[in-house]
């Protein structure tokens, strides 16, 4: 069975990685352009190509501005593949490209289906505290993420873990589960379980705006969202230190019955750091100071200038 992979960030590139080391017949490999990065905004190409020149050299390899280009639909008719496989790829797939294939496409979606569809269900996720989450295979539909579920996978979510663990998480979960639901397809197309529409949630992209940290939240929330925004794109606020206003990113947070005032900065013991909020405190694991790489809270905190003011 010939199989077109989809895919883009690390995630993907893991999941490509784990069905070429089990014998799956990739036909193409597609992900999106490369785009500037860094500083000097200098072209990177996508974790998925990275992956594929080292492991498919010798695959064809698409890149598609829009995946609604005729040209780019010629050419996926033209390999006469049976299934295309869709992670974390980045773009809207249109109708016409998803009636191209005989096998229909699957996706590989990061939430336990009709919850959290949408870009960002991992975020959501650690964001709104879940304790449980896992991975769907779907049917894919024109409608976002509405297509039947052939397949799960559950994991029960720790209160400390951050984006970046979970998100390995689950794509540790995801490799033996796209396997089984591959497999499956070679006798046919599986059924799947039609989503219960009215359990459906939502979980739009990230915006700018909901990365800066709001000290009137619980101390809860905003240890939620330091670590659903952790290692990136990383949840921040405003200190003054000095007559300076800077921006510090808190990349690991825990929570604490330490009592403080709100916004106020405890440093009960050597080697701790605490924010008063509006119910007990934070503390402060890592952070990472503007200008500077991430470090231990306890280490930012002995070559800050006190008093330290949160606003």
């Amino acid at each position: 069975m010939d199989i077109v992979f989809f895919g883009t960030p690390s995630f993907a590139a893991q999941l490509l990685q784990y069905l070429l080391e089990h014998g799956q017949a990739i036909k193409a490999i597609v992900t999106q352009p490369d785009k500037p990065q860094g500083r000097s905004l200098k072209m990177t190409p996508s974790a998925v190509k990275q992956a594929a020149a080292q492991l498919a050299p010798m695959t064809p390899l698409l890149q598609p501005e829009k995946s609604s280009n005729p040209q780019f639909l010629q050419a996926l008719t033209d390999l006469q593949a049976d299934l295309y496989v869709v992670a974390a790829f980045g773009q809207i797939l249109p109708q016409k490209l998803l009636s191209i294939p005989p096998l229909g496409c699957i996706n590989v979606h990061a939430s336990l289906l009709p919850k959290y569809r949408g870009a960002a269900p991992i975020q959501r996720t650690l964001m709104n505290g879940d304790l449980e989450t896992g991975v769907s295979i779907q049917k894919m539909v024109y409608q976002l993420d509405a297509g039947d579920v052939i397949a799960e996978a559950k994991m029960a979510v720790p209160s400390e873990m951050t984006y970046g663990q979970l998100q390995e998480s689950l794509c540790e979960l995801s490799k033996p589960l796209l396997l089984e639901v591959i497999r499956r397809y070679e006798a046919g197309i599986p059924k799947g379980e039609v989503q219960d529409e009215s359990l459906a949630t939502f979980a739009p992209k990230i915006r700018p705006d909901e990365t800066q940290l709001q000290w009137d939240c619980s101390a809860r929330e905003l240890h939620n969202r330091v670590r659903a925004l952790s290692p990136r794109p990383g949840a921040w606020c405003w200190i003054e230190s000095g007559g300076q206003k800077k921006k510090l990113k808190i990349l690991r947070s825990a929570l604490s019955k330490e009592s403080a005032a709100p916004r106020s900065l405890l440093t009960p013991s050597k080697g701790c750091c605490f924010i008063g909020t509006q119910d007990g405190s934070l503390e402060l694991l890592e952070v990472q100071p503007e200008g500077k790489k991430a470090m231990p809270a306890a280490e930012w905190l002995r070559g800050a200038q006190l008093p330290l003011l949160f606003v």
